[in-house]
């Protein structure tokens, strides 16, 4: 692991989900820029000193000299954003496969970038665009692949959330997030936009391919509210916002998709049930963990129905379908194009992120002029 050192949040929600299946151990790592600290965590999670580094760089080379049934299978990267390239290189240049967080590099020229690394590496890039993970999430995209709902007319995806409602002080933990240097381009849109514009794709299987946009700065850093119009493959539409400064909201991400024949809703609020919707009948209530629904949602279920799964699971979704994946190739095998290992984002969804954001602010700059995503 690079990145997660002691204090943080996320590192641990990545290693609470990695070791929820018993099929992922964390071996290794450099958790911080901080030498100290790194080694701090190290010790916190019982590694061995002589595999807790100061540095991302000379764990990787080290990591990469041993033998192979001592050897890392792959890097989760956990940083903040300015890291998570150089990072990703370096792995893929020593041979490590990459599960990096979101979003991949700083802007779109940099995620075209590392997307010819991947090629060239003939290595595996996994992107932590978690709520993919949730199984109402793979019901709902079941679903609509099954055609359930007809051809697809719009789409409405929202994420809002509350913990920017003033400017932060120097010193607070996430205040890396309103600078440009360490978040990049975009701060809202890339932080928590892509995870919505990620969802909408990964639900209604339509790409996006226009938008027009008004993103907003109220804090006077990067933008922090972002208000879009889609423009999706098969002329579907769509409205997707997304904020940071929406007093009293937690993590409200929602999507509601609208079809020929009926319509679905779900809510990250209360993930186990999906609503599905119908122009002559009640609507249907949807439940996690039950016999009815598709292959996808029963066989990333961690518990029977009744029993709660939630933000860890999802995670865990992402990484046992990654380490599956890892295990095909290492013995030579090839999987069908439905095999639950290969359900997890990818460095096309990382490039297509950055698309994204980019053209939100470019929009946004043009006074909410349509603009096309250039995937490149």
């Amino acid at each position: 692991m690079i990145g997660g050192g002691v204090g943080g949040f996320i590192g641990a929600i990545h290693r609470m989900a990695a070791a929820m299946d018993l099929q992922i151990e964390l071996v290794s790592g450099a958790f911080s820029s901080d030498a100290e600290r790194s080694r701090e965590t190290g010790s916190q999670l019982f590694l061995p000193p002589s595999r807790t580094y100061p540095t991302f760089e000379e764990m990787i080379r080290g990591e990469s000299t041993l033998p192979s049934e001592q050897r890392p299978d792959f890097i989760a990267i956990v940083t903040p954003n300015h890291l998570h390239l150089p990072a990703a290189q370096f792995s893929l240049q020593h041979g490590f496969h990459v599960l990096s967080d979101k979003p991949a590099t700083l802007n779109f020229n940099d995620a075209k970038a590392l997307r010819e690394s991947v090629k060239k590496s003939g290595l595996l890039y996994g992107l932590t665009h978690n709520y993919t993970g949730y199984p109402m999430v793979k019901e709902a995209r079941h679903l609509i692949r099954s055609g359930k709902l007809g051809r697809i007319r719009k789409v409405v995806v929202e994420y809002p959330q509350g913990w920017l409602p003033i400017r932060l002080a120097a010193g607070q933990k996430q205040i890396w997030r309103t600078d440009l240097k360490l978040s990049g381009v975009g701060g809202c849109v890339a932080d928590i936009g892509t995870h919505a514009e990620n969802l909408a794709e990964y639900v209604t299987g339509l790409k996006i391919h226009e938008l027009a946009a008004d993103a907003s700065n109220f804090m006077g850093r990067l933008d922090d509210d972002i208000n879009v119009l889609l423009h999706l493959e098969n002329n579907a539409k769509g409205v997707l916002h997304t904020s940071q400064i929406c007093v009293g909201e937690e993590n409200n991400l929602n999507i509601r998709v609208w079809g020929e024949l009926g319509g679905l809703e779900w809510h990250q609020t209360e993930p186990n049930t999906l609503l599905l919707k119908w122009p002559d009948r009640p609507a249907e209530r949807y439940r996690a963990g039950t016999r009815y629904l598709g292959p996808a949602a029963r066989s990333c279920a961690h518990t029977p129905a009744g029993h709660p799964e939630g933000f860890i699971e999802a995670f865990a979704n992402i990484y046992i379908n990654f380490a599956n994946h890892i295990r095909a190739v290492q013995d030579g095998r090839n999987l069908a194009e439905d095999d639950p290992a290969l359900d997890y984002p990818k460095i096309d969804d990382a490039v297509r992120g950055m698309a994204f954001v980019e053209a939100v602010l470019e929009s946004s700059a043009a006074n909410a002029k349509w603009t096309r995503l250039g995937i490149g």
